[in-house]
C-alpha cells in the first residue's frame, strides 16, 4: 500500500513531547492513520492498536518504529495489555457506539487520559452522564469528540463567548465544499441511525433529519446557500460547560448530498500528508441578549484535520495544560483561544476571533 502520509506537514507546536508513547486503537483505520502521522511529526510515538494484526502490521510503513499490539474491545485483557506503557489512549475505532466504553474503561484501568474523535452524540452524552465520578476518583481526564465535529465547534463558540459566563443562544453553521465519506462513516452512520439530538429549550431531544430547507448566510467564500438543522456532537458538549438554552447547527445541503448519495467515492489523497481537496468554512455565532459575537474557522479536509485536533489535545493533557480530572469537552479542558492559534496556519488556514 502507498505511504500517503509520509511526508510531515510543518506545525508550530514547540513543547517537548520526546519519549512519549500514546495508544491508537484504529490505528489503521482512514482518521487514525493521520493521527499516527501527527504524533509522529511532534516527536511522540505511536502505539498501533488493532483488531487486525496483518492490517496493523502494514503501518509500518508509515510507523516503522512503533510497538504493534491487537486488542478488542470485547476482550477487556486484551486492551490492558494494549495499554501497558502508554501515556495516553486516542480511540479511533469506530463505530464508537461499541468501542469507546470498553476503551475508556481500559484507561481508567491504566490510569491515563482517554480521548477519541467519536461523532455520535449518544456516545458522548454516555461518558458524560456516566464516567464523572469515576474520572476524577481514578485522576484521569476523559476528553470525547476531539473531533471535526465536537471538538472544533466546541473551542470556537468557547473562544467567541470570551468572558461571557452564558449565552442565550449558539448556533454552528458548518459550510462544506463536499463530503465524501470513508467507510468508517457509512457504517458509523448506518448504526447511529435514529439516534441523533439536538439541543434545545434546556434539554437534549431527539432530532430527525426531516427538517425544513432555509438559506443561511456562510462567510465568505461560500456565502448564501440552502441549509438545513444537522445533528452534532458539540451540541452534547457544549452545554456541559456553558450555561445555554439552545445549541443549533446548520450545513449546507451540498455534503449532505453527497453522503446520502450511495455513488459517492471515499476521500481521495490530493497532496503529499495525505489530505483531500475538501474545504470547509465552521462559524460560531454566540448571543447573549442583543450581543452577537462570531469566530470562525477554515481548512481542508475533516477527517485530516481531526488529527492535530486531538494531538494537540494529547499533548496539552501530558504537559499538564489542560483542566483536572474528570469528563471534560475541548472548551472546558483547555484554553480554547490559544489551543486554536496553535492549529494556524498550517491545519486551520483561516482563524477569525472576537477581539
Amino acid at each position: 500500500m502507498r505511504n500517503t502520509l509520509s511526508t510531515p506537514l510543518a506545525h508550530g507546536a514547540d513543547a517537548p513531547s520526546h519519549g512519549r508513547t500514546v495508544a491508537v486503537i484504529g490505528a489503521y483505520g482512514h482518521t487514525g492513520r493521520f493521527v499516527v502521522a501527527e504524533l509522529l511529526r511532534r516527536g511522540m510515538t505511536p502505539l498501533l492498536v488493532g483488531r487486525d494484526r496483518e492490517k496493523t502490521e502494514a503501518l509500518r510503513g508509515l510507523a516503522p518504529d512503533a510497538p504493534v499490539r491487537v486488542a478488542s474491545t470485547g476482550d477487556a485483557a486484551s486492551l490492558d495489555r494494549a495499554l501497558d506503557g502508554a501515556s495516553a489512549v486516542v480511540n479511533c475505532a469506530g463505530p464508537f457506539l461499541d468501542t469507546a466504553l470498553p476503551v475508556a474503561d481500559a484507561a481508567l484501568r491504566a490510569g491515563i487520559p482517554y480521548l477519541d474523535v467519536a461523532a455520535e452524540q449518544g456516545v458522548s452524552a454516555a461518558l458524560f452522564d456516566t464516567y464523572g465520578d469515576r474520572a476524577r476518583e481514578a485522576g484521569v481526564v476523559i476528553a470525547p469528540s476531539l473531533a471535526f465535529y465536537g471538538g472544533l465547534g466546541d473551542l470556537l463558540a468557547t473562544a467567541a463567548l470570551g468572558e461571557w459566563p452564558d449565552a442565550d443562544e449558539i448556533t454552528l453553521a458548518y459550510g462544506l465544499d463536499s463530503w465524501h465519506p470513508t467507510q468508517g462513516t457509512r457504517r458509523t452512520g448506518e448504526s447511529n441511525a435514529g439516534q441523533h439530538l439536538v439541543y434545545t429549550g434546556d434539554e437534549l431531544r431527539p432530532f430527525d433529519y426531516s427538517q425544513d430547507v432555509f438559506p443561511w448566510d456562510f462567510p465568505e467564500p461560500l456565502g448564501t446557500q440552502d441549509a438545513t438543522a444537522f445533528a452534532t456532537a458539540d451540541q452534547v458538549t457544549l452545554p456541559r460547560h456553558v450555561r445555554t438554552r439552545e445549541v443549533r447547527a446548520v450545513m449546507n445541503l451540498a455534503p449532505l448530498r453527497d453522503i446520502r448519495a450511495d455513488e459517492t467515492p471515499a476521500p481521495v489523497p490530493a497532496d503529499a500528508a495525505g489530505r483531500s481537496a475538501q474545504t470547509f468554512l465552521v462559524e460560531a455565532v454566540v448571543r447573549r441578549g442583543k450581543e452577537t459575537r462570531r469566530a470562525i474557522a477554515g481548512g481542508r479536509d475533516i477527517y485530516a484535520v481531526t488529527a492535530p485536533l486531538v494531538v494537540e489535545a494529547v499533548e496539552r493533557l501530558l504537559d499538564g495544560r489542560g483542566k483536572g480530572p474528570g469528563v471534560r469537552a475541548a472548551g472546558e479542558a483547555f484554553d480554547a483561544v490559544d489551543f486554536l492559534r496553535a492549529l494556524t496556519p498550517d491545519h486551520l488556514t483561516r482563524l477569525d476571533l472576537p477581539l
